[in-house]
Order: C-alpha cells, then structure tokens, then sequence
C-alpha cells in the first residue's frame, strides 16, 4: 500500500485564529509501521507496556515532534524520523516518550480521551495535538467536544518535572534493553538554544517538550554511566534503514532516492528505494524489476508483496495488484493495512463480497484508516446495504473532523439500521459527537 497521507486521525480545525492551522494526518503504511514496532518493543517490554498494544504511529508532518496523548500509541513526526541518524536515536524518543505513558503523565490531562479508538473521540484527540504542535496553543478545535481553552493548552505540554522524570526513565529503558544511551544525547544536541528563541520560533518538540542546559546535562551524565550496558544489534540497524529509506522514498524527489538507493549497504532496501522512485517516475517495467529483486532477496516478507501490489494497482494493473496483495495477506493474515489495500484491490476488480469481508476484518482491527472506511462504504452500497453505507460514511466525516457532515450520515444510519444493533450504536456515537459540536458552536 501507498505511503498514503491517510485523514485517519485528521481534524480540520475551526479557529477563531487569523491563520488556520493544518490538519494533523496519519502517513499509514504497514512495512514502516512494522519496522518501528521492531524498534520500540524492546523499550516497550521494559517499560512494561505491551509491544501489541502501542502502536507507533507516523504524523505527516515535516517539523520535529514526537508526542503521546494515551496508552495506545506514540505519534512521532516524518520530520523527526528523517533527522534521526541512527536507529538509538530514533529509539531514545519512543523511550522518552514511553516514559511519560509508565510514568503516569498522561492522567492529569483534562480532555477525556478513553474513547480515543472510536471516529468521534479520534479527531477530538488530535485536535489538541494540532494545537499543541502549531505553537497556538489556545486555538479551539469543532471536535474537541468542549474543551476549554486551558485544557486543550494542557493537553500536549509536559511540565519540567515530567521532562526530567521521563528523561530519566527514558534513559534506564535504554540501558535495559541495551541500546546505545548516547542516542538520547544526540537527539538533545540538535534541540540545544531552543530556550533562547521566542515560542513562535521554536521546534514543535522544543514547544512541547521544555529543553534546558540542566537537562542536557543530566542526560550526558545519565549516557555515560549506562554506557557499558550497551550492546550491537544488527536486527535494529536494518529496521531503522528500512523505515527511513521508505519514509524518505516517498518524501524525496526520485532523483534523490535514486543517488543514494544503497547508502545503508542491504541490498533489498536498495531495491526497495529504487522501486519506489521507478514508480514516481511512472516507470513500471524498472519498478517492478527493482521490487522483484527485493522479494528474491526476502521472498517471505509480506511488506515487499504489498509494495508490489501497490506499485501495479497505481498502474490500473488490477488483476496483477489482487494476487500480489493475496500473496502479501497470507504471509501477513492479521495486518489491518495489507487486509485494506487487499479489500481495496478487490474491491476494484469487482469482487464486491469478498472486497467488504476483507474490509471489514481489515476495519476489526484498526479503526484509525479512514479509507477503508471510504472502499466499505462503497462496497456496502453497491451490495445494498444502504444503512451500513451510512454508518461508514458517517464515521469516516468524524474521522475527517467533519461532524456537521457525520451528524447527517449518522441520522441516516440511525433510521435504517436495526435499533439496537452494533452498527446501530456506532451511529449513535457520531451523531452524540455531532450534537455536542455544534452545541459548542452556537
């Protein structure tokens, strides 16, 4: 599947700001998120946090960030990932930020967001993590469901005590998973002077994470006391190349990726960057050569399978695009996001049926993919299920921060469906959020 800049997770706010922000959107794509659930398992385990139940997710968004808002994931920003020169650097944020989950950081925060999993409550998430990374803090989302100012200034910002705690916790994550501690002192370097500078002009991590001299020091001091904990691996290094190679295919002009496809010496993740860029080019004989290559090279890796299929469904090669997805879905049957694109190729070829089964296993398992959403709709519409057509609709415009629009589909939904049934009390959920908005507004 695409690195696609999915609006799962998105939220289009309504300011009374002169400028308008930007949505926050999800880049969705299964061999990066894989790659970095590599990295972060083994901080995760000594956090005591479940590697399965913590996604690392990716924000598209080229500034530098990282941030929490519950236990279920850790947001990190494309820009950051680029930054990161090595795979301890990249693992010393998810370790400080999966501090400030252990340590409890998050409970204090005023918005209420257990429902975070749900359409609704996941634009009211993002609309204070939008805030937060914008620099206007005070800004007052639709969908943040009548949150106060305050609260929402709350939301992202750690207070210095955090900072230090989690830097500390962080740090001893590392150690215990022996991983290089001096990454942490790294990452510190390039937020350094950020105290001097005004709000408006500093990094979106420096915003919400408060730097200091002190805390620099203490993180140098904490490094070369856990120095001799740290150990090689070599597994590490190659998901981290993997993850940044992707992220950067998509995100670098071609010409760049093609100048520097082999830089971290795997032959696959060569082939992979150069499939990648062949496919920009609108090159579908050297990308598919390219990809291929990469699956001689790993024939059972399901993320190199889905790539292909991507490749060939963006060049309306269909029925080509089905098999590869059915290659890539059984070497990976439980992947919300290779079970979407699979849906979704399906669904293109005109297996309506089999398209919305495959969604909807692909929806069980991740709400957070508005696309699916869109293709199950569609699906169910073409089969006639008018009512559960709505009910996706309805959830996806939730998704989107649209809640006039959600309230609608949800209303619709609410009067075709059986009344008390699952699907019925998903539209509930929206239509509840809707009416709350606009309440806000008035």
């Amino acid at each position: 599947m695409q690195l696609l800049r999915f609006f799962a997770l998105a939220l289009v706010l309504s300011l009374s700001l002169a400028s308008p922000l930007r949505a926050l959107t999800l880049l969705r794509d299964p061999d990066i998120e894989y790659a970095l659930k590599q990295l972060a398992a083994p901080i995760l385990k000594s956090a005591g946090l479940s590697p399965t139940s913590t996604d690392i997710l990716v924000i598209d968004d080229r500034s530098l960030n990282a941030f929490v808002v519950d236990r279920s994931a850790i947001f990190l920003h494309a820009g950051l990932i680029l930054k990161m020169d090595d795979a301890a650097m990249l693992q010393s944020v998810i370790a400080h930020e999966a501090a400030h989950i252990a340590n409890g950081h998050l409970v204090r925060r005023p918005v209420n967001v257990r429902n975070a999993r749900t359409a609704a409550g996941i634009g009211m998430v993002l609309a204070g993590a939008a805030a937060a990374t914008s620099g206007h803090s005070d800004a007052i989302g639709a969908a943040a469901l009548g949150a106060s100012n305050t609260a929402l200034r709350l939301l992202m910002a750690h207070t210095r005590a955090e900072e230090n705690a989690a830097d500390q916790t962080g740090m001893r994550y590392l150690a215990n998973a022996g991983i290089d501690p001096s990454g942490a002192v790294r990452v510190m370097e390039i937020f350094r002077g950020q105290e001097a500078l005004s709000v408006s002009r500093r990094d979106a991590y420096a915003r919400t994470h408060p730097l200091s001299s002190d805390r620099f020091r203490v993180v140098q001091r904490l490094a070369a006391g856990y120095a001799d904990r740290k150990r090689s691996n070599p597994e590490h290094d190659y998901w981290f190349a993997r993850a940044k190679s992707k992220l950067s295919a998509f995100e670098r002009s071609p010409k760049w990726t093609l100048n520097r496809a082999g830089e971290y010496g795997y032959q696959d993740v060569k082939l992979m960057r150069q499939a990648v860029a062949y496919h920009r080019q609108s090159n579908l004989r050297r990308s598919l050569a390219a990809i291929d290559g990469a699956i001689a090279t790993r024939p059972k890796d399901p993320y190199y399978h889905e790539l292909r299929g991507q490749i060939l469904m963006e060049s309306r090669q269909i029925k080509p695009a089905v098999s590869a997805y059915a290659r890539a879905t059984n070497l990976a049957p439980k992947n919300a996001l290779i079970l979407g694109a699979y849906g979704r190729a399906l669904l293109a070829d005109g297996q309506v049926k089999k398209a919305v089964q495959v969604l909807e296993k692909s929806r069980a398992r991740d709400g957070r993919d508005a696309r699916v959403l869109r293709d199950l709709a569609a699906g169910h519409a073409k089969l006639g299920n008018t009512g559960m057509a709505s009910v996706m609709t309805a959830e996806r415009y939730a998704m989107l921060g649209r809640l006039k629009d959600a309230g609608i589909h949800a209303k619709r939904a609410s009067d075709l469906l059986p009344r008390g049934s699952a699907a019925w009390q998903r539209a509930q959920d929206v239509l509840s959020a809707s009416e709350a908005a606009q309440k806000k507004r008035r």
